[in-house]
């Protein structure tokens, strides 16, 4: 990866559908600082703690044949709505004038999911999107690998 230019006062937000690091650089362009301003997690339950149902049946409206419904996935549920509250929350900040410029930076998966939850706020404000998981790296890690250095 290239060297990214993180500007000061820009925000780096770090996620994945449990887990996002909202960091700021305090630094400068040319010597970046990130520093940890808020950690957000989602508790992730057991699947058998969330959806205790069997799966439902159906009856064909033809003859006496039945079928089963689809399971829903409830840990992708979650992450979503994860997701869809983190880009609220991040909606909110810009509108509250807290920060300008975004960088965010997350797995294929999260950044899917994320972006289709962006309010037309912070669909302007992010500057750059990262399609990596970092989210489990130490802030200096995540700094090092971003800025290349």
């Amino acid at each position: 990866m290239s060297r990214l230019l993180i500007h000061q006062g820009e925000w780096v937000v770090v996620c994945d559908g449990a887990k996002a690091l909202l960091l700021e650089n305090i630094g400068d362009s040319k010597f970046p600082n990130l520093k940890t301003l808020e950690v957000l997690e989602q508790k992730h339950l057991a699947t058998h703690e969330i959806g205790t149902d069997a799966p439902g049946r159906s009856h064909s409206s033809l003859g006496h044949g039945r079928s089963s419904v689809e399971q829903t996935d409830w840990h992708d549920q979650a992450e979503r709505d994860f997701l869809v509250q983190l880009a609220k929350h991040l909606d909110a900040t810009i509108a509250a004038g807290k920060v300008k410029s975004l960088i965010i930076v997350a797995p294929p998966r999260a950044l899917g999911m994320i972006r289709a939850a962006y309010p037309h706020a912070l669909k302007a404000a992010v500057r750059v999107e990262i399609d990596k998981d970092l989210v489990k790296q130490p802030v200096h890690l995540i700094e090092k690998h971003l800025t290349g250095a």
